[in-house]
Protein backbone atom coordinates (compact mmCIF):
# COMPACT_ATOMS: atom_id res chain seq x y z
CA UNK A 1 0.00 0.00 0.00
CA UNK A 2 2.77 2.47 0.75
CA UNK A 3 4.64 1.83 -2.48
CA UNK A 4 1.46 2.43 -4.28
CA UNK A 5 0.43 5.36 -2.75
CA UNK A 6 4.10 6.94 -3.36
CA UNK A 7 3.47 6.42 -6.85
CA UNK A 8 0.57 7.67 -6.79
CA UNK A 9 2.86 10.92 -5.42
CA UNK A 10 5.81 10.28 -8.20
CA UNK A 11 3.43 9.83 -10.92
CA UNK A 12 4.40 6.68 -11.65
CA UNK A 13 2.30 5.01 -13.69
CA UNK A 14 3.64 2.05 -14.83
CA UNK A 15 4.44 0.82 -11.17
CA UNK A 16 0.75 1.31 -10.74
CA UNK A 17 -0.12 -0.99 -13.84
CA UNK A 18 2.15 -3.57 -12.37
CA UNK A 19 1.25 -3.83 -9.06
CA UNK A 20 -2.67 -3.51 -10.40
CA UNK A 21 -4.33 -7.13 -10.88
CA UNK A 22 -6.48 -5.49 -13.47
CA UNK A 23 -3.95 -4.46 -15.42
CA UNK A 24 -4.69 -1.69 -17.87
CA UNK A 25 -3.36 1.65 -18.24
CA UNK A 26 -3.53 4.49 -15.18
CA UNK A 27 -4.11 7.99 -15.02
CA UNK A 28 -2.39 10.12 -12.99
CA UNK A 29 -4.18 13.62 -12.37
CA UNK A 30 -1.30 16.01 -12.14
CA UNK A 31 -3.47 18.84 -10.82
CA UNK A 32 -3.72 16.33 -7.69
CA UNK A 33 -1.02 16.83 -4.85
CA UNK A 34 -0.82 13.87 -2.40
CA UNK A 35 -0.20 15.24 1.18
CA UNK A 36 0.07 12.33 3.33
CA UNK A 37 -0.85 8.40 3.96
CA UNK A 38 -2.50 6.93 7.25
CA UNK A 39 -2.43 3.02 7.34
CA UNK A 40 -5.60 2.61 10.22
CA UNK A 41 -5.59 -1.13 10.12
CA UNK A 42 -3.38 -3.89 8.04
CA UNK A 43 -4.89 -7.91 8.19
CA UNK A 44 -1.61 -9.28 6.20
CA UNK A 45 1.20 -8.93 9.13
CA UNK A 46 3.39 -12.13 8.69
CA UNK A 47 5.71 -13.14 5.74
CA UNK A 48 3.45 -15.98 5.04
CA UNK A 49 0.53 -14.44 4.13
CA UNK A 50 -0.67 -14.42 0.84
CA UNK A 51 -3.85 -12.36 1.07
CA UNK A 52 -4.59 -8.94 2.85
CA UNK A 53 -6.28 -5.76 3.49
CA UNK A 54 -4.95 -2.68 3.95
CA UNK A 55 -7.30 0.64 5.59
CA UNK A 56 -6.24 3.84 5.28
CA UNK A 57 -6.62 7.50 4.38
CA UNK A 58 -4.67 9.16 1.85
CA UNK A 59 -4.96 13.48 2.01
CA UNK A 60 -4.77 15.12 -1.52
CA UNK A 61 -5.16 18.81 -2.23
CA UNK A 62 -6.72 19.80 -5.69
CA UNK A 63 -8.11 22.76 -6.98
CA UNK A 64 -7.24 24.94 -4.00
CA UNK A 65 -9.19 22.43 -1.86
CA UNK A 66 -8.07 19.60 0.66
CA UNK A 67 -9.61 16.11 0.69
CA UNK A 68 -8.92 12.41 1.52
CA UNK A 69 -9.41 8.96 -0.06
CA UNK A 70 -11.13 6.39 2.34
CA UNK A 71 -10.87 2.99 1.47
CA UNK A 72 -10.59 -0.44 2.70
CA UNK A 73 -8.13 -2.21 0.08
CA UNK A 74 -7.71 -5.93 -0.80
CA UNK A 75 -4.50 -6.97 -1.41
CA UNK A 76 -2.71 -10.48 -3.33
CA UNK A 77 0.71 -11.97 -3.20
CA UNK A 78 1.07 -12.42 -7.19
CA UNK A 79 0.16 -15.77 -8.06
CA UNK A 80 -0.46 -16.78 -4.53
CA UNK A 81 2.78 -17.26 -3.98
CA UNK A 82 4.52 -16.60 -0.81
CA UNK A 83 7.63 -14.35 -2.22
CA UNK A 84 5.29 -12.74 -5.37
CA UNK A 85 5.07 -9.23 -5.43
CA UNK A 86 1.55 -7.38 -3.40
CA UNK A 87 -0.72 -6.92 -6.15
CA UNK A 88 -4.38 -4.07 -5.38
CA UNK A 89 -7.08 -6.44 -6.02
CA UNK A 90 -9.93 -4.04 -5.53
CA UNK A 91 -11.69 -1.64 -2.89
CA UNK A 92 -13.85 -3.68 -0.81
CA UNK A 93 -16.34 -1.12 0.51
CA UNK A 94 -17.57 1.77 0.17
CA UNK A 95 -15.39 4.92 1.16
CA UNK A 96 -16.48 6.16 5.31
Amino acid sequence: MRSRYSAFALGLAAYLEATHAGGGPVTIDPQLRWLGLKVLHSSATTPTDVEGTVRFIARYRAGGGDGQLREHSLFQRRGGRRDGDWLYIRALDAPE
